[in-house]
């Protein structure tokens, strides 16, 4: 809302404004009510549509796939500290008649490839989770933080604002409509979500924006704008399970990326989100955020990330060279990993041994330790900013004091070496 005020105001006016802005300087938000807010998860719905800091309308909803509730929701939890998490929720994703047509949870056989979560699931509950989500556990780096809960129910990576018409494959075994409609709102949901945040949370000094899967994509592509919304906080930002591995066919073409019309932050990527790689995009915002901690987690093996990339190597080809799909995701994995590690001061790895997929809300959270450091003090480095030689002032701290960085590049023994394609 924009307003003039003019000199034909007199000074009670005047008086009166200042009054009014100092009272509304002074609402309680969020974190300056703790005691009075609930303790435990908060269930936050039936958000009204929202003017986002892009400074366009949006309107919270999931993917609108046939049969399915439509409805967004997201959760909140008081902690005892000035600093927060921002977790995105992973969940697969569709771009195509095919993806789209065979989601998760709606009943197919497991041998069926399910692709992504088009609702949120009824029982969807964070404190329900393991991980960075246990409060209870004194190993918890983060056990005392505000969280943000934001689930994920469009396919899109948490990136996407538009609506697409996909073909029923499935038909006629899959009793859906011929073609239907799929909601790519995550950009949308996003927003709305940000809005609630800087109404209602305060000034956190410290944030950690993350996100596990699809999930640590939405916190990439992000983050940049939950660092516009505070940018007093400090920042750091883990992508769990998310190495941008993909097709340039995938990447470039509708259907494909483009068609989630992915929104990335314009002062930083300009207006045409097309034009940038997958695999730049984390590394682009790194480079413009150096104060920011900027880290990536994974499996050297990763099952689930090999799959969507056969996936995509299958129907969107050439992907790389060697024809052993596995080896020729490890193998871009690690080239994109070595070229982060080397353009860029202010970001870490941690590259874990085995297939498994994700580990924020797992206990192997407290257990991994295949790189020869604990993953719980490596992330505990990344949060507690300690280590390092980024640009956020804390750079030399274990140096200067004679011990060992928590928060370093590390690898399973080996696994930084690429496996020669047979």
């Amino acid at each position: 809302m924009n307003s003039t005020i003019g000199s034909v105001w007199g000074s009670s006016a005047r008086a009166g404004l200042a009054a009014l802005a100092l009272a509304m300087a002074a609402a309680p938000s969020w974190a300056d009510k703790k005691p009075e807010v609930p303790a435990g998860w908060q269930k936050l719905e039936n958000l009204p549509p929202v003017r986002g800091l892009d400074g366009k309308p949006h309107t919270a909803a999931c993917s609108g796939f046939p049969g399915t509730n439509d409805a967004f929701r997201f959760w909140a939890r008081n902690g005892k500290s000035k600093k927060l998490v921002v977790y995105f929720e992973g969940g697969g994703a569709c771009w195509d008649s095919l993806t789209c047509t065979f989601p998760i949870g709606a009943g197919l056989p497991d041998a069926v490839p399910q692709f992504f979560m088009p609702a949120v699931p009824p029982a969807d509950d964070p404190s329900r989770y393991d991980g960075i989500f246990n409060s209870a556990n004194p190993a918890n780096p983060v056990k005392d933080w505000d969280f943000v809960y934001i689930p994920y129910c469009s396919g899109d990576v948490h990136s996407g604002s538009a609506t697409r018409t996909y073909a029923n494959v499935g038909h006629p075994v899959f009793p859906l409509p011929g073609t239907f409609d799929i909601r790519h709102g995550g950009f949308d949901n996003f927003m709305v979500v940000l809005d609630w945040m800087k109404k209602n949370l305060g000034h956190p000094e410290q944030i950690l924006v993350t996100g596990s899967s699809a999930g640590g994509y939405g916190a990439s592509t992000n983050f940049p704008w939950v660092q516009k919304a505070f940018p007093k906080a400090k920042l750091a930002v883990l992508a769990d399970a998310a190495q941008s591995v993909m097709t340039p066919a995938w990447d470039a073409s509708t259907p494909g990326r483009g068609s989630w019309n992915s929104q990335l932050a314009p002062w930083i990527f300009g207006n045409d989100a097309s034009k940038f790689a997958s695999s730049t995009i984390l590394r682009i915002a790194a480079e413009a955020h150096p104060k920011a901690r900027v880290a990536q987690f994974t499996t050297n093996f990763d099952g689930v990330q090999i799959g969507f990339y056969d996936v995509m190597k299958r129907f969107y080809p050439p992907g790389g060279a060697c024809p052993n799909v596995a080896l020729d995701w490890n193998g871009q994995m690690l080239s994109n990993l070595q070229s982060y590690a080397s353009g860029l001061r202010n970001y870490r790895h941690y590259v874990a041994a085995g297939q498994y997929h994700t580990i924020l809300r797992s206990p192997l959270f407290y257990t991994e330790a295949s790189a020869g450091v604990p993953f719980s003090d490596w992330f505990a480095g990344l949060v507690d900013r300690r280590g390092g030689d980024d640009d956020d002032g804390d750079d030399d701290d274990d140096r200067r004091k004679g011990r060992a960085s928590a928060w370093q590049n590390v690898a399973c023994p080996g696994c930084l070496a690429a496996i020669p394609c047979p």
